[in-house]
């Protein structure tokens, strides 16, 4: 018993060894491309490779992203309660950085398959499920206290406090586990199953389907009823554009640094930013108030743009792939720019008396 004990010991030492090493030699230039990416010629394998700007990658970033808020907004709702124990926001991190490491270790595989889809899974589903910017808003209407609760300002730093660390963590161990799931059972995954490569006309008429179910979501907002705008379907406009947005940066911008994720920096940023603007402006009270159709466009900017434009599932990845100092840097910097942004966009509004700690919006 004890040298089956210490060969099972030795075993999951070595798995955990390896899934470490899986996430920490992944380069942070092209996490979320499919391999050989940038090589659309001279290929030295069979594997068809897409161009990183390959419009069937760009294509295939639609309905993945739309997907993507989809499940946000409805796991959302789902943990979403009186008496909950976590921050909602919290199960949406974790489900999409579980996702984003089984994808991670699945990269050759997948790229072999159809490159165009790691990257949709990866930058369109992971990336648009979970937010940095939307955690950047939790911690900060922690320090204001948005909420109202009965509680002193030591209360509302812990909160706040509670939600930076427990957020990361989540996020960077269900990057790692994600991976281990992935190490334990693709092995037992019988490969003859596996579908042949797409044919010409399959990535061509998928290409096409995706463009079509964008254009589809013009008429959703529009058709069904008002009540859902708020809810879904003002998202599913602004998804694939905040999606395309964090995409865009990532490959032109990332590449530049080897220890700073340029790209995804930016993207978090500039959306926490534009959550800040657009949270002054769901906050006005009184005589300024905004109608219940601007209320609703606002939220699914919110949710559809700002919500795809960042990512917390890339962010983790790269704290992981990144050595040292670099990873604490890469961390604090991006934290600290975000809270800095909404501070100094929307403290000043609470300050005038004009805008509320909570949105004023009324979507009827």
């Amino acid at each position: 018993m004890g040298k089956q004990e210490s060969s099972a010991q030795d075993q999951v030492r070595t798995t955990v060894e390896d899934v470490r090493d899986d996430v920490e030699d992944v380069d942070i230039a092209s996490i979320e491309e499919p391999t050989s990416s940038r090589h659309s010629h001279h290929s030295t394998s069979s594997r068809k490779t897409y161009h990183y700007l390959s419009h069937h990658i760009l294509a295939l970033l639609i309905p993945f992203s739309i997907f993507g808020v989809l499940a946000r907004l409805g796991i959302q709702a789902l943990t979403t309660y009186n008496g909950q124990s976590f921050a909602s926001l919290t199960y949406v991190q974790a489900t999409g950085c579980l996702v984003m490491g089984f994808a991670l270790h699945l990269k050759e595989p997948i790229s072999d398959f159809y490159g165009p889809l790691y990257t949709a899974i990866t930058t369109g589903f992971c990336g648009s499920l979970t937010t940095f910017s939307g955690w950047q808003s939790d911690i900060f209407s922690s320090w204001i206290n948005s909420g109202h609760f009965l509680r002193g300002g030591l209360r509302d730093f812990i909160d706040g406090l509670g939600k930076t660390v427990f957020t990361l963590c989540v996020s960077i161990a269900s990057v790692l586990f994600g991976t281990y799931l992935a190490r334990v059972l693709v092995p037992h995954i019988p490969t003859k199953r596996f579908p042949p490569r797409p044919t010409f006309k399959f990535r061509y008429g998928l290409t096409i389907f995706s463009v079509l179910i964008y254009a589809a979501t013009f008429p959703t907002y529009f058709l069904l009823p008002d009540d859902y705008r708020h809810q879904a379907t003002a998202a599913l406009l602004f998804a694939f554009p905040g999606t395309l947005t964090r995409y865009l940066l990532s490959v032109q911008l990332n590449p530049l640094l080897k220890t700073f994720p340029m790209g995804t920096f930016a993207a978090n940023a500039i959306g926490s930013g534009l959550l800040a603007a657009f949270r002054v402006i769901q906050g006005i009270e009184g005589n300024g108030r905004i109608s219940s159709n601007a209320c609703s466009i606002l939220q699914g900017l919110d949710d559809g743009y700002c919500g795809c434009l960042t990512t917390i599932s890339t962010f983790a990845t790269e704290i992981l792939a990144l050595k040292g100092w670099a990873r604490a840097r890469y961390v604090l910097v991006s934290w600290v720019v975000g809270q800095l942004l909404f501070l100094v966009i929307l403290g000043p509004a609470l300050l005038s008396g004009n805008v509320g700690k909570s949105t004023a919006c009324s979507f009827t």
